[in-house]
């Protein structure tokens, strides 16, 4: 990968066909990855609303923006995994909002601070689930935008009082667990019970240990039954990268017994969750 500290004139206008032309990317759609520089352009404008997509600045100074997928649900994919992961990897997002054809504003360098799941029609008009991506200025003085500032309402995302409750409790109705039971279809990940009332969310590098994105990382969770939950917790049980439980040494035959475990348990790992649960298994006494 080349090295490259381009940074480009807020408000000044660029041609997007001269910009891949210089620094690769994809051409056509809202977020470009440009392989051989550390950094992703990132395309909003009008046209998107015909397609479900609605970005803007919010009163309290975040950037929101609809990630990339015309028909069915988004995905963690391509342009949307490649924003998910741009500080990890070490790429920087350049905001361009579009005034004529060709022609690109430069508005801002951005940073991810989260994402939400939220319901919006696709390109037919038929409804699926969204990712709206929530990013701030890093110089804190973007370009003026044209009719970019978005209500609350029209966002659809968790109020503050949800966002409070997501941060406090991890068995809480917030966005986390609303994955994970998507995740899991709604049942325990080891015994397939479906009393959702009682699943609990669990993750698995714990709240006070992890990152912003790992807190909300859905590979980074569980969905359990309380007294697994309970267990893996208290780092009692815990499970190998081919979903076998590991249970803790210090439980003896009768508890396991009494528990309810079987060392045949087992639950279904996706890659991103191994390097999760490796962390976890190091604490298992």
């Amino acid at each position: 990968m080349q090295n490259s500290k381009i940074m480009f004139e807020k408000g000044n206008i660029y041609i997007r066909k001269e910009l891949h032309d210089t620094y690769g990317g994809n051409r056509q759609g809202g977020i470009s990855n440009c392989a051989n520089f550390p950094f992703i352009f990132v395309f909003t404008g009008k046209a998107g609303k015909s397609h479900g997509y609605e970005d803007g600045w919010s009163d309290d100074g975040y950037f929101y923006y609809t990630g990339e997928g015309q028909h069915g649900d988004m995905t963690f994919t391509k342009g949307n995994k490649a924003l998910l992961e741009h500080e990890e990897n070490e790429k920087t997002l350049y905001l361009f909002e579009n005034l004529l054809k060709g022609k690109w504003k430069f508005i801002d360098q951005l940073r991810l601070v989260d994402y939400f799941i939220f319901n919006t029609p696709d390109t037919t008009g038929a409804q699926r689930k969204g990712i709206k991506f929530k990013f701030i200025s890093v110089s804190d003085s973007p370009a003026t935008m044209n009719g970019s500032l978005l209500k609350p309402e029209n966002i659809n995302i968790p109020n503050k009082t949800e966002r409070t409750g997501l941060i406090t409790s991890r068995v809480g109705q917030g966005y986390f667990r609303k994955q994970l039971i998507d995740k899991w279809d709604n049942k325990c990940a080891v015994t397939s019970c479906s009393i959702s009332k009682i699943l609990i969310a669990s993750h698995i590098v714990p709240w006070k240990e992890a990152t912003d994105h790992e807190r909300l990382d859905v590979d980074n969770g569980i969905l359990l039954s309380p007294t697994l939950d309970a267990l893996f917790d208290k780092h009692l049980i815990s499970f190998d990268d081919d979903g076998s439980i590991i249970i803790a040494p210090t439980l003896s035959n009768e508890e396991i017994l009494i528990l309810g475990i079987k060392k045949t348990m087992k639950i279904k790992v996706s890659k991103g969750m191994k390097k999760y649960l490796q962390r976890h298994r190091s604490k298992i006494n």
